[in-house]
């Protein structure tokens, strides 16, 4: 039977505690070895928050640092009391065992530290179910995103020398070479758009912007469909526009060439249902998921992606509509928000992100002549502009003839428009610009690759 009277003792080791201070007071030049991997918080006594506290202060200061001017510091920051005095200090520093320990002294303030803070969350998850303020799913998403959190905060990378990260990209150019230039890239499936690209890149944020009728749904679909077909990755799709049986209706259309008219009338012919049957087997072997939540947020979006096994690559339509978690009205700044942290969570997550977006109306009052996009057409946030790696845009000349511009393009080529398409590389962080030549069948919401009408800018 369990003693009643046990209390349980919150993680901590003051010797540790103790041995770091003490090794700093000894060996100032120490401090160098362990940079930010300790903060104030760590500590649990407090009288060692208020040393370390104007340890760092002093460090930065480029002060001396030993007992006499440790304990002086301390009394000028009014801590002379909360520091223990300077008998403490001085035996602090005579009691280390060895100050080239630091580290391993360090990683233990660390560990014990982050074990409180465990305690701490569980508390908080705690006291959120048992107040039931909020529905289920949103205190499950925020419990799950508040352990990531204490995970993904826990690494503190070094300084790392040239030489070392030139052995990485050495290894990483032999193993292109011998594999023919392939790369380690998720290809979008259109060969043109990959060899300026050099395809996706971990990490990499992308944005597919485009006014309204343009295309930048299918042609988001249309890389998610070649990328789970052939890479054989997960591929999650934020859809906050369309349903799910919307989404996946496209992805019909497109894949059996099957008219998108016909598909939402019904009448389909005995080779559509043929070219439907195959494709919908086809379609049912990729993993693909899809989730059709309204405003979602990027918490949401970390928290399901976190569940997603060998995930390869996320598609989200359109940032326009996600829920920010900043309580600011202007809507420029949320959109800012939600554009930085999309970028943290694709390199996180070590997976390109491709993000549409919508287009101001800035190309309209353009004239006929030119209404190809650029970036300041982005919407809402500069932002976006900023954090995108890569910033792809949709045009096409017979949009604007739809919608009932009536004199003719100069610039537009001489071949039939109505089933060609651009798509322009406005921004490459790891490359050129320019634009790609593209096939587009509208009936069937359709991009295809026409690489040989490569054009790069440089």
């Amino acid at each position: 039977m369990q003693d009643s009277s046990f209390v349980k003792q919150m993680p901590v080791s003051v010797e540790a505690e103790q041995a770091f201070l003490g090794s700093i007071i000894r060996k100032p030049e120490s401090f160098d070895q362990i940079g930010g991997m300790i903060s104030v918080d760590d500590f649990y006594l407090e009288e060692h928050k208020h040393i370390f506290a104007s340890i760092v202060k002093m460090y930065n200061d480029s002060k001396t640092i030993d007992p006499v001017t440790l304990a002086n510091a301390l009394v000028e920051a009014g801590d002379r009391d909360q520091g223990g005095g300077i008998q403490y200090i001085a035996l602090l520093a005579e009691s280390v065992p060895s100050a080239s320990n630091i580290k391993d002294y360090a990683k233990i303030v660390k560990d014990k530290s982050l074990l409180r803070k465990l305690i701490n969350v569980c508390d908080e998850i705690n006291t959120d179910a048992y107040e039931e303020s909020s529905p289920v799913k949103t205190i499950i998403d925020s419990a799950e995103q508040k352990i990531f959190d204490l995970s993904n905060n826990n690494d503190t990378k070094e300084l790392r020398h040239i030489r070392d990260i030139l052995q990485n990209v050495y290894h990483e150019l032999e193993i292109s070479s011998e594999t023919k230039g392939s790369t380690k890239g998720t290809k979008t499936g259109f060969s043109g758009v990959d060899k300026m690209l050099v395809e996706m890149g971990k990490g990499d944020f992308i944005i597919v912007g485009a006014r309204p009728g343009m295309g930048k749904t299918s042609f988001a679909l249309n890389v998610a469909t070649n990328v789970a077909k052939y890479s054989k990755k997960a591929v999650a799709i934020f859809s906050l526009e369309m349903s799910g049986e919307q989404l996946v209706t496209r992805l019909i259309s497109s894949e059996a060439m099957v008219d998108s008219h016909s598909l939402r009338t019904g009448i389909l012919s005995t080779e559509d249902w043929e070219n439907i049957a195959g494709v919908t087997t086809e379609l049912s072997g990729c993993d693909i998921y899809i989730d059709d939540t309204s405003a979602i947020g990027v918490t949401e979006m970390r928290s399901k992606l976190r569940r997603v096994q060998n995930l390869g690559l996320v598609v989200i339509d359109y940032i326009g509509l996600m829920q920010s978690n900043t309580n600011v009205d202007n809507r420029a700044q949320q959109v800012g928000e939600i554009s930085r942290n999309l970028k943290i969570m694709a390199k996180d997550f070590g997976v390109p992100i491709v993000c549409c977006a919508q287009l101001n109306r800035g190309t309209e009052a353009r004239g006929v002549t030119n209404k190809r996009p650029s970036l300041a057409d982005l919407r809402d946030s500069g932002s976006i502009e900023q954090d995108a790696d890569i910033v792809l845009f949709l045009y096409r000349d017979t949009y604007y003839k739809e919608i009932g511009a009536t004199q003719e393009n100069p610039e537009a080529p001489g071949e039939d428009t109505a089933n060609t398409a651009e798509v322009i590389i406005a921004k490459n962080r790891h490359g050129s610009t320019g634009s790609v030549k593209m096939g587009w069948i509208g009936q069937f919401t359709k991009f295809r690759t026409l690489e040989e009408d490569r054009k790069i800018d440089g």
